[in-house]
């Protein structure tokens, strides 16, 4: 017989605070954090005066550590559980976040990413913990709405965090380069280390809000969810299964996360560069990327208002990867403003595949859960593979033909949304649910 737990348990209840507030503040503030990076890039090419190759290494350095922390975040689970295990994330992106400030008083671009590094680490481990708590917490058939409202705090940062701050680190830059131009080489290291310094304040504050956040976390009254208990459908499908690599419609959907992810941040932390190469002032340019995420929230709210009421999370993921490819070959062959349009409307294309893709990935696991959930947060990766490459096809092509990359990556998509979700699952196992 089929399981299910409630949206909201006993135990949340009695603590007077939904779980959904709670993830949905940590949602937020990872948001926060995460897309800087947009910002970040054009901001530390100039200030350590990079290539556009190295400047990508931005997104590589954060994402990389996604790959690196999969085993560790599961041990961190196992040992932790969810709850705990995002406090401790969140302690590891403070201390990344604090390494920026002695990388601003040197100029020095390999502390930087040392930084971003650590903060990446950290957000593999709230990732692994999060995203598996909030598609087991409720019915796993609307575990996408549930993603979705996730996703709209984790944008709706995206889209606030990065002007604010872009109004302080790139204040006035527009015409900070040809002014180096005319200076020595003493007058202009001044300039550059001003420059550099910028970053300070603002990530002074950004690891007092994440250690506040885990402070607040580790006091509320989240509840644990147990994931090795498993009913009895899910316990039967899984009884001759000693290995995680033993689910193909996992595999494919890391995979698919994998390439997603790339795409998502191609899109939202390149096209402020994009408008750039252009020559639009980044004054201008600087608010493009808040419109990748802006129709990443639209995106979210039509997902919460139709599934699994209208259409499913599995249906959702075949027409985010179709649009992808549509928007992909308009952006290709038009002129500058409709092609940077079509790159912001990837947002939209963009905003249910996350949202898909773990419940596909994660369903009939059972005890199998938080291992395949780091897994998963490997496929994360992406975004540290994916940015430099189109780095360097900007560098030997262009900008725009660039964007190429992405048609494989969501003809991909469209696979596993149409076949490869269902790899070796038995009909018994293509329903299931999680109990607490």
């Amino acid at each position: 017989m089929k399981s299910q737990v409630s949206f909201e348990p006993v135990q949340a209840k009695r603590s007077g605070i939904n779980p959904i507030i709670i993830i949905g503040s940590l949602f937020f503030i990872l948001g926060s954090v995460t897309w800087l990076n947009s910002v970040l890039i054009p901001y530390l090419k100039i200030a350590c005066q990079l290539t556009s190759s190295e400047s990508y290494l931005v997104a590589s350095s954060f994402y990389i550590a996604c790959l690196l922390m999969a085993k560790p975040s599961a041990w961190l689970l196992g040992f932790f559980g969810f709850k705990n295990g995002m406090v401790a994330g969140l302690v590891m992106m403070a201390i990344g976040a604090a390494i920026f400030i002695p990388a601003a008083m040197t100029r020095t671009y390999a502390i930087f990413l040392v930084g971003l590094f650590i903060q990446g680490s950290g957000s593999a481990v709230v990732q692994s913990a999060s995203n598996p708590y909030i598609t087991i917490i409720g019915p796993a058939e609307s575990a996408a709405k549930r993603i979705s409202i996730m996703g709209i705090c984790n944008k709706s940062a995206g889209v606030l965090a990065p002007p604010v701050l872009a109004a302080v680190i790139l204040n006035n830059i527009d015409g900070f380069e040809p002014k180096l131009a005319k200076l020595t080489e003493a007058e202009k290291l001044v300039q550059l280390n001003q420059l550099a310094s910028r970053v300070i304040e603002p990530y002074i504050a950004i690891v007092v809000i994440l250690l506040v956040l885990a402070v607040l976390i580790y006091f509320s009254g989240l509840p644990e969810i147990d994931t090795d208990r498993e009913d009895e459908n899910v316990a039967m499908a899984n009884s001759g299964k000693t290995s995680i690599t033993q689910f193909p419609h996992l595999i494919l959907g890391v995979i698919a996360l994998f390439v997603y992810v790339g795409a998502e941040v191609i899109a939202g932390d390149t096209i402020i560069s994009y408008g750039a190469s252009h020559h639009i002032a980044l004054s201008t340019a600087q608010y493009f990327a808040s419109g990748t995420l802006t129709c990443m929230v639209l995106g979210y709210i039509a997902g919460i208002a139709f599934i699994p009421e209208y259409i499913s999370q599995q249906k959702a993921l075949q027409i985010s990867a179709v649009l992808g490819v549509v928007l992909t070959l308009i952006a290709l062959v038009t002129p500058t403003y409709i092609s940077i349009t079509c790159i912001a409307l990837l947002g939209l294309a963009n905003s249910l595949m996350w949202p898909a893709i773990w419940p596909l990935a994660l369903s009939g696991l059972g005890r199998f859960t938080k291992l395949a959930s780091s897994l998963l947060v490997m496929g994360i990766a992406g975004a540290a593979v994916f940015p430099p490459i189109y780095g360097m096809l900007v560098d030997a092509m262009s900008a725009q033909t660039a964007y190429v990359i992405l048609i494989p990556i969501y003809l991909f998509i469209l696979y596993y949304a149409a076949i490869g979700y269902k790899a070796g699952k038995s009909g018994a196992a293509e329903k299931e649910a999680f109990i607490i």
